[in-house]
């Protein structure tokens, strides 16, 4: 039996972060995960840091990660590929540009660097880009990290404080049959804990679930994939406001590629499948925004499993119903830049009792009641069928 101050269930970036800033208070701590670190969403994302196009309640959480991003190699010691490359989102139809000028309305209270730019001057600074572009939002602050490199090197770091990252050690079972909480393995180990973080990513609902906090969470995966390397030529992420394409460079020359809509993924059998048409169809929107990039071959495609609200807003912060548990779960594909800010403030919470960050729009009681859907964005974003499947699409109309 292991007794510590807080047990963390999900060993991804939320629950490593969380561990890292912990310990380094001096609080004990254990994370558990299921199977490897940052094997799920955590290892699989696109590797975007971007604060513009947030929900504007949630930049305030986006800054105290970000600066945390900038100190990412002082803090863990692996700079895990960061760079500070800027981010584009573009317009192709006037209609789109509305979004546009959105970013910049939402990035102005916060002192972001968001401007908006013409063709013209797209063309000016990106010559790659194809005279279809016709207006874009741009961030020069915003940056990338390589996913597959963050989490291990902030696991690595936490254990390097002293907390202990466990592995391969699936949680059966959870009780609180005093004051502390007790979880039990499918390995027989016996975790004893006087807080509990609950950040399993797409399998926390059921946890939440098992403390009376049902919650609408269905999965998804985002379908990416890289492409052979080029001569280096495209300096900052971007984004199509409709999502249809995603793309960035790294510095080897390959072009990592993603897209809407999300499909499907199976949590049981950790299945996330690139249909081969999603690929021969974001390629296509790739070349005709980029021809420089026409005939380009792709070399590798994945997914993963992501945990994603109807709202599309994470729930971040207290049980509504259990004194001592926290939930960090449900990033809805945005996770990642977060993930810092996320842990610094839990700790906040576990041991100060609160934080300064808002986050009354992240609450799980907000399940409570009516629900508030984003029928705009869950249809736009995801696979119809998968929609259909998960539910999810009844909830929108």
């Amino acid at each position: 039996m292991i007794g510590c101050d807080v047990a963390i269930i999900g060993g991804g970036l939320m629950g490593t972060w969380t561990a890292f800033f912990l310990r380094q208070r001096g609080c004990s701590v254990v994370v558990l995960d299921k199977g490897e670190v940052g094997a799920q969403a955590s290892g699989v994302n696109f590797g975007n840091l971007r604060v513009q196009g947030r929900f504007a309640g949630q930049i305030p959480l986006a800054l105290r990660a970000h600066a945390l991003w900038q100190q990412i190699e002082t803090l863990i010691g692996e700079g895990c590929e960061y760079e500070q490359t800027g981010h584009i989102y573009i317009a192709l139809e006037e209609q789109q540009r509305e979004k546009l000028e959105h970013n910049v309305e939402d990035a102005l209270p916060f002192g972001l660097d968001v401007e908006l730019l013409e063709r013209a001057e797209l063309q000016r600074r990106w010559p790659f880009l194809s005279p279809r572009v016709i207006a874009a939002s741009y961030s020069a602050s915003d940056a990338t990290a390589n996913p597959r490199l963050v989490t291990p090197a902030v696991a690595r770091a936490a254990a390097g404080l002293g907390a202990q990252i466990l592995p391969r050690n699936r949680v059966v079972a959870i009780e609180k049959p005093s004051a502390r909480f007790r979880l039990t393995t499918d390995t027989g180990l016996v975790i004893e804990a006087d807080q509990l973080v609950n950040a399993a990513g797409a399998w926390a609902g059921d946890i939440a679930a098992s403390f009376g906090e049902s919650v609408p969470m269905f999965a998804a995966g985002p379908p990416q994939f890289v492409t052979e390397p080029v001569p280096y030529f495209v300096g900052p992420s971007v984004q199509a406001v409709d999502g249809a394409v995603i793309f960035r460079q790294v510095r080897r020359g390959n072009v990592v590629v993603a897209g809407y809509p999300r499909g499907p993924s199976d949590r049981v059998n950790n299945r996330a499948p690139v249909p081969p048409a999603k690929t021969l169809k974001t390629m296509e929107v790739l070349g005709a925004i980029v021809p420089a990039l026409i005939g380009t071959h792709v070399i590798r495609c994945w997914s993963g499993i992501e945990g994603y609200l109807p709202d599309m807003l994470p729930v971040i912060g207290p049980s509504a119903t259990t004194p001592g548990l926290l939930h960090a779960f449900g990033f809805c594909g945005h996770g990642f830049q977060l993930g810092p800010g996320v842990g610094m403030v839990l700790s906040e919470v576990l041991l100060d009792g609160g934080t300064q960050t808002p986050l009354t729009p992240f609450a799980i009681d907000r399940f409570a009641g009516p629900i508030s859907i984003d029928a705009a964005r869950l249809e736009g974003e995801f696979d119809e069928a998968m929609l259909r499947s998960s539910g999810a699409q009844g909830a929108t109309r």
